[in-house]
């Protein structure tokens, strides 16, 4: 179901894409067509400089503001155009102070400007049929995540590098 929804409409998404508990820092993703759209009506940039959307990986310092121009937070806004993002679709990323509070808030305004909140492991799913990734490199994601032991952690690694997807299409061009 998850599959077809993505594939019959180009929606925007966003989550808290650290662990939702308070800490130092934490990141809210967004991904979609109306991401920078999005970013544009909630961020007000520290030197008043605009945002330039024509480039990706750019950092910009700032605020999110909400819709009574009151500050939300002092953010860093990650930008990332597509195809060369996680997703391969036009990325924000938001790096806010991790509590909880701010993020939830961040993420709320977020949902106000036409993003709905991602299902968990959607980011990834959508960097799949977008062909930036496998499904053995998405698997090891999820390991990388999950590793307890540092030879966990190695095997995960090469698997996101492609080692497994290697191996694999190795022995099916023997079989063709």
């Amino acid at each position: 179901m998850i599959i077809q929804d993505l594939l019959l409409k180009e929606d925007t998404i966003v989550a808290i894409s650290t662990a939702l508990k308070n800490a130092p820092i934490g990141i809210i993703r967004i991904s979609g067509n109306k991401s920078f759209d999005i970013i544009s009506q909630i961020f007000k940039p520290k030197n008043k400089k605009e945002l330039n959307f024509n480039k990706g990986y750019r950092i910009y310092y700032g605020y999110i503001i909400n819709d009574n121009n009151q500050i939300i937070d002092e953010v860093l806004v990650s930008i990332f155009r597509k195809p060369y993002s996680y997703t391969g679709e036009d990325m924000v990323e938001i790096s806010a102070h991790g509590n909880i509070i701010i993020l939830n808030k961040i993420v709320e305004l977020i949902k106000s400007k036409g993003a709905r909140l991602a299902k968990g492991g959607e980011f990834t799913l959508r960097a799949v049929l977008n062909q930036k990734m496998d499904l053995t490199q998405a698997f090891a994601i999820k390991d990388i995540i999950e590793a307890n032991t540092e030879k966990q952690l190695e095997i995960a690694f090469k698997n996101l590098n492609g080692k497994l997807s290697n191996k694999i299409n190795e022995i099916k061009e023997k079989l063709i």
